[in-house]
């Protein structure tokens, strides 16, 4: 009796315990050329859809948690409408995925994948989108995966008609990893948005490669771009961790920075910032220099151990860009290293630690690694230049020459501006500072 008793309690504690674990997701199979919404809307919770190779026309809405993988060149073709897919459920998971021919009605913002806001923790990754609208778009969404996604605009259309590669608005803590985005308008567009990261991806022949409005506590890391009119654009932001990137062959900024304070820029790489030039080596826009940094109204901001190299300037600083640190980084073949449009004294360097210059004439005679005299880049011909570009045609005159060697032998006449004290005598291996 006792042994009964025992037997068809654990009976019972066994099929408790059962009824308490989650059923198996079920496996389905898409059929190329049948309609995918009325399998999605078969499917239930955690269930996996498989997409064998072909082509699956219309659009679809995904508002149960579910995973959908292509079997080899598995296409949804969004019949150049609207959005061709939308996820609402969280978890949601594409995976290898071909998607073409959404909409390109920018004002409703058309998208390859669009991510809405109760698409928590979904994940978008290996898919292939090319189309004329928004790539993927995410919206008001948290913890999205965006990941190792190719994406390409439609060169049909002029830059700015195009959507951008990956379209971000009011998200909190995105991954952005991996992506291969060229011929959009903006490849990462981020917006009002906080704690999201912006990983190792690749962007090119695009208006902006990373553009920043309003986004706080981000961090920018290891992305590259390339043919780009301006590879960064950071505007209107605090806060900001941009640290590895590398900008190669942008036209007219490697990085623009508007209004952008308690910013940190380190071990970030900007080569080949130049405008296109004649025959004689004359810039085809008169003021239209590349630059290799552009500071604008930005404070509170520290630049180390980046890399500035072969460009028009630099650096350009204006409208009240001070008190930053700057200290520990290169500034190498500019064909001007720094541009300073202000009068307030601002020394560059650090518990006796400067920048390195390629252009730097001074010594060290005690062999410490560091210049025993100060490195000013500008003087008050460069101010006069600055303020009448037409005066550019003196530049090589003797009264110019003249004037530049009177202010070298006589520094009281030298305006305010940027001061190096500590200037490097080697260039700092890219990557020196603590990263």
């Amino acid at each position: 009796m006792l042994r009964s008793v025992i037997l068809t309690a654990t009976t019972l504690v066994v099929a408790v315990f059962l009824i308490g674990l989650p059923a198996q997701a079920a496996q389905w199979r898409a059929v190329p050329g049948e309609p995918l919404q009325p399998l999605i809307e078969q499917a239930a919770d955690g269930d996996h859809i498989y997409l064998p190779e072909g082509r699956y026309l219309g659009s679809i809405v995904i508002d149960r948690p579910l995973t959908l993988t292509a079997e080899g060149k598995a296409v949804i073709d969004g019949l150049d409408e609207g959005h061709a897919v939308i996820l609402s459920a969280p978890n949601s998971v594409l995976k290898g995925l071909t998607i073409e021919k959404w909409g390109r009605d920018l004002t409703q913002m058309d998208a390859g994948i669009l991510v809405q806001e109760d698409a928590t923790s979904s994940l978008i990754q290996g898919n292939h989108l090319s189309g004329p609208g928004f790539g993927i778009r995410l919206d008001a969404v948290a913890n999205a995966r965006v990941i190792d996604n190719v994406i390409r605009g439609d060169v049909s259309l002029r830059s700015q008609d195009r959507g951008n590669g990956i379209h971000l608005f009011n998200v909190s803590e995105a991954l952005v990893e991996g992506n291969d985005i060229r011929r959009v308008r903006d490849g990462i567009y981020i917006d009002t948005s906080r704690d999201s990261v912006l990983r190792d991806n690749h962007m090119q022949d695009l208006r902006y490669g990373v553009h920043y409005m309003y986004a706080h506590d981000n961090h920018l890391e290891n992305n590259l771009t390339r043919d780009t009119r301006t590879g960064y654009a950071l505007m209107q932001s605090k806060r900001l961790t941009v640290v590895g990137n590398r900008s190669e062959g942008d036209r007219h900024y490697g990085i623009l920075m508007n209004n952008i304070t308690h910013s940190l820029l380190r071990a970030n790489q900007v080569e080949g910032i130049q405008q296109r030039r004649d025959s004689n080596d004359q810039g085809l826009v008169s003021g239209g220099e590349g630059k290799a940094l552009f500071v604008y109204n930005a404070q509170y901001n520290r630049f180390e151990g980046n890399r500035f190299a072969h460009s028009d300037i630099g650096i350009h600083l204006t409208a009240g860009s001070e008190d930053n640190v700057v200290t520990g980084n290169a500034f190498i073949n500019n064909r001007q290293q720094v541009m300073y449009v202000a009068t307030r004294l601002q020394e560059w360097s650090e518990d006796g630690r400067g920048n390195y210059w390629s252009n730097y004439l001074g010594w060290d005679l005690d062999e410490d690694g560091i210049g025993d005299t100060p490195f000013e880049p500008n003087d008050a011909m460069d101010r006069l230049l600055w303020c009448y570009p037409t005066a550019r045609l003196l530049m090589d005159s003797p009264a110019v020459l003249a004037l530049r060697w009177v202010q070298r032998q006589f520094p009281v006449f030298r305006p305010q501006g940027v001061r190096d004290s500590a200037p490097l005598m080697t260039a700092p291996h890219f990557g020196d500072a603590d990263t």
